[in-house]
């Protein structure tokens, strides 16, 4: 793999971050002033003035912009306006709650989706096939917040045999886990099984047949390697998608994570808690896009050329 594939996806990366910050950015600015919502009514206009002075809010947009890069490439990320404190110690403070949920609900795409995945390439055309299928379109269509509160109906308020909110054990993480990994493991599913019967009808997989390979080996070895590039790029984007879709789930489940603070800065007009938030979204993002792009280029060389030669 050269350096200029690799330098070319580094560009791209940087280049998405500084657009994902801009964006941010000019949005909040625009959405109104958050000195006049946090402060009560009857507050004079000098202390309005004093307090957007203090916060660098007077400043011509274009001035502000600037600043906040500059602060940014030297690891200032502001202060909280709600809690005076830096607000990447805010968001930090919440991003292990977000990845023990992340990694749980990745657990459950990954294992779930290509168990079903494989099991419906395996008998396809069968009644297996189309369970498998149907359950994972059903899975799919319904939207995180309310198979969340489906769950929570059923299994907090009616049999009461899991928690319905909170993090405290980690029987309160089964319930947000399979709510945010569900649809997931739904789209790896789907990917998994044509992607898998492509490669189960190709020459070589009837040459391991004949030489008496048992259909596990022939499966592990032969297929699953094969059909492993279409199966990557749907993880790499369910793996991201996890990271958003966290903001509705931690909502719903009250789990302490990034997504609910996020959902509480933006009610709060806590700017710089919200642009910590998607910076780090859009960081992960970019990582996960370039280690999907790496793991192409390492299991099929020739993508790298393609996408060389399509550059030119």
């Amino acid at each position: 793999m050269s350096i200029r594939f690799i330098l070319a996806k580094l560009l791209r990366g940087l280049v998405t971050l500084l657009l994902a910050v801009t964006f941010v950015f000019v949005v909040l600015r625009l959405s109104g002033d958050p000195v006049t919502q946090m402060l009560p009514d009857d507050v004079p206009a000098s202390v309005i003035a004093e307090y957007r002075r203090m916060w660098g809010l007077d400043r011509p947009l274009p001035e502000q912009y600037l600043r906040y890069v500059l602060a940014l490439l030297q690891g200032d990320f502001g202060f909280s306006f709600r809690d005076n404190r830096p607000a990447l110690d805010v968001v930090m403070e919440r991003v292990p709650e977000t990845m023990r949920l992340g990694f749980a609900a990745f657990a459950i795409t990954v294992i779930m989706g290509m168990a079903a995945g494989i099991l419906a390439a395996l008998r396809r055309g069968t009644g297996t096939d189309h369970a498998t299928m149907g359950f994972t379109i059903l899975a799919h269509s319904m939207p995180n917040f309310f198979l969340g509160i489906l769950l929570i109906l059923l299994f907090a308020m009616s049999l009461r045999v899991l928690p319905s909110s909170g993090n405290a054990t980690w029987w309160h993480l089964i319930m947000p886990a399979v709510t945010l990994g569900a649809s997931h493991a739904a789209s790896v599913a789907r990917f998994t099984r044509s992607s898998l019967l492509e490669v189960l009808h190709q020459p070589f997989m009837r040459t391991a047949r004949a030489k008496g390979l048992t259909l596990q080996r022939r499966v592990a070895i032969h297929a699953l390697p094969n059909a492993a590039i279409p199966v990557v790029t749907v993880l790499g984007l369910r793996l991201g998608g996890l990271i958003g879709g966290a903001v509705v789930v931690e909502s719903v489940f009250a789990w302490p994570g990034i997504g609910l603070l996020l959902v509480n800065a933006v009610g709060q007009r806590d700017l710089a808690v919200v642009q910590a938030i998607v910076l780090l979204i859009a960081l992960t993002m970019v990582i996960i896009n370039f280690l999907v792009d790496i793991t192409y280029g390492w299991l099929d060389p020739r993508i790298e050329g393609m996408q060389g030669r399509a550059t030119r």
